[in-house]
């Protein structure tokens, strides 16, 4: 499969099915006594207008709220909260932590999350990094951050969600936005209760941040549709090497505050499970200039898109596994590949040469195998590039 050009993300048409409403668990939901606390079906501007509500719980010295609307909260602070999400098989709350530094002054409003897959901890450390900079009095508007939106995956620091359904599933935590307060998974579900009662109405333009996933790394790129104004200049402020001008799937976080008319890229950061200090500091940067941008922080720009060298590509070439063995890399991250460029070879147990692997493309490294063995399927690389034509949809292989 590796050497197929029309294997690359489409830009526009790397989309997957949407899922189906189920009406019948929408209704047991709604009529079900423990479900009703959690039923608003899609109420999100309800959610909103009722304002700040406290269940009256506080955890660790932190109030607990079910909704949140950050004109409630006292200017010139910092406001540490804790939000009731989904319930545990056991009737408990899963709670994730929110950050609101309330400007002195009013002005935009900023949404940053993280921890939507939970084994991604830069994501994490650059959140916690720009909100642990920002000083409220000397701020115009608001900034508001998640940094564990898929609590349960951060607890075994796993990329997905285990939903205890028919026995443990793992469902993707970024393929079920804007997520649904009557689904039939807790995922879905506690997206739905982030969406429409603490993200949503407290966002003026959002940024989701993420890494690449266990055992693959990524380099420094934003994913954004660049033929959005409001994106376009929010992206270009990081001073990072690649930008992935392509919507992606439908339903991943940033992309339900896009269909909400709220702005908003993905910043990816590096590789999973550890914190890569160097590549945090670059998106800090960038963050912190794209508050600058909208007048929440006052001071100079720091570095941008100008200040480097950045490859813009809509589409990526994926090249996978055909054999079992360990992979040695011949490129490096970000290096230029050409068509025909062998990228990797592997040798199985006795050292011999198994597969050799090329690019079908002319382009950028973006991702890269980070474990050093691999089985037949696995990507082992992905090549940023530009692709001209669209030729079919194409899915996106993990």
């Amino acid at each position: 499969m590796s050497d197929q050009p029309n294997e690359g993300l489409d830009r526009r048409d790397f989309m997957i099915a949407s899922i189906a409403a189920v009406g019948a668990s929408a209704v047991l939901a709604g009529s079900a006594g423990p479900a009703k606390a959690q039923d608003t079906a899609g109420s999100a501007g309800d959610a909103a207008s009722q304002g700040t509500v406290y269940t009256g719980d506080v955890i660790q010295g932190k109030k607990v709220v079910s909704a949140l609307d950050v004109n409630d909260l006292e200017p010139g602070k910092k406001h540490l909260l804790y939000f009731q999400g989904v319930q545990m098989p056991t009737g408990q709350h899963w709670y994730v932590s929110v950050t609101v530094a309330k400007g002195a002054k009013p002005g935009k409003r900023g949404v940053l999350t993280s921890g939507v897959h939970g084994d991604e901890m830069s994501s994490i450390h650059t959140v916690q990094t720009v909100m642990n900079q920002l000083d409220p009095a000397q701020m115009s508007g608001t900034v508001t951050a998640v940094t564990d939106v898929a609590r349960p995956a951060l607890e075994s620091m796993q990329r997905r969600w285990p939903n205890a359904g028919r026995g443990t599933d793992l469902v993707d935590g970024n393929r079920v936005w804007p997520g649904n307060e009557n689904d039939v998974t807790a995922a879905s579900r506690h997206a739905g209760l982030l969406f429409n009662r603490l993200l949503r109405p407290n966002a003026d333009f959002a940024i989701d941040f993420h890494t690449g996933t266990t055992g693959f790394e990524v380099t420094a790129f934003n994913i954004a549709e660049m033929d959005v104004p409001e994106i376009k200049a929010m992206a270009e402020l990081y001073p990072i090497g690649q930008v992935f001008d392509n919507p992606t799937y439908p339903n991943v976080l940033h992309n339900a505050f896009n269909a909400a008319g709220i702005p908003s890229f993905c910043p990816e950061i590096g590789a999973a499970r550890h914190l890569d200090l160097e590549m945090i500091s670059l998106f800090v940067e960038g963050t912190m200039n794209v508050l600058k941008h909208h007048g929440i922080v006052a001071g100079q720009m720091g570095r941008t898109g100008k200040d480097v060298t950045v490859f813009v590509g809509n589409s990526a070439f994926p090249i996978l596994a055909t054999a079992g063995g360990i992979v040695e890399y011949l490129v490096k991250l970000n290096d230029k590949v050409a068509p025909g460029q062998k990228v990797a070879v592997q040798r199985n147990s006795f050292g011999e040469v198994v597969a050799e692997y090329t690019s079908a493309v002319a382009g950028e490294m973006t991702g890269k195998r980070s474990d050093a063995m691999a089985e037949p399927g696995n990507p082992l690389a992905f090549i940023l590039f530009d692709k001209a034509a669209q030729d079919g949809v194409e899915v996106y292989p993990e």
